[in-house]
């Protein structure tokens, strides 16, 4: 089984999103997936609630007081981690994860934000070691602006690189409100967004 951990401190930043994505891009290719959320608010569980039959099955599990056993027999497990999460919490889900994904939004308080959580990142052993890949994915991205072009000069410098980029687009609530993604839509215009996906999930596979 394969664990992906969607995380960081500062809330807002769309950790369900990539969550939900994630796990959605999986089950699409037959793998059998779940989402373990961690978060009081149970955010991915609710868009798995409002997911349609005729998608993908992917597995909830309500893990926003404890953090449990996954079930047998799982390929891949995605971990939508709180936004309040403190050095043991980060150690601990760090522990049982192959890969951390930390989503992050343009803007001065968003990237200091983030800063501070790959610092603790750094200093996790399995981490500091080069045991654990850590993926830093731009999100809500309007191109051409100074905020977006600046993420890739000011990550890239603290160690961690942006590997995807995400634009903004109300197409992303509207998508989870049906318990859907850009990467289920077969419309043209879903399309031209779920391309942005692929390097970051090409990273997930190998």
């Amino acid at each position: 089984m394969r664990t992906v951990l969607v995380g960081n401190i500062k809330g807002g930043c769309g950790k369900t999103t990539l969550a939900t994505h994630i796990a959605g891009a999986f089950a699409a290719k037959g793998l059998a997936t779940a989402i373990g959320d961690c978060d009081r608010q149970r955010s991915s569980l609710n868009w798995l609630r409002r997911r349609p039959e005729s998608l993908p099955p992917i597995t909830g599990l309500d893990w926003s007081k404890d953090v449990g056993t996954p079930p047998k027999g799982l390929a891949m497990l995605v971990i939508d981690a709180p936004a309040a999460m403190h050095h043991k919490d980060v150690e601990s889900l760090i522990g049982i994860s192959d890969i951390v994904v930390v989503p992050v939004l343009p803007g001065a308080f968003d990237e200091d934000a983030t800063a501070h959580f790959l610092e603790r990142l750094a200093k996790v052993k399995a981490v500091r070691k080069n045991k654990r890949v850590v993926a830093v994915v731009g999100n809500r991205l309007r191109p051409g602006t100074r905020t977006s072009d600046h993420l890739d000069g000011f990550f890239g410098g603290l160690g961690f690189p942006v590997v995807a980029r995400l634009r903004d687009s109300q197409i992303y609530p509207s998508l989870a409100a049906q318990g859907s993604t850009v990467l289920d839509a077969k419309d043209r215009r879903a399309q031209s967004y779920a391309l942005e996906w692929r390097p970051l999930l090409e990273l997930l596979e190998r």
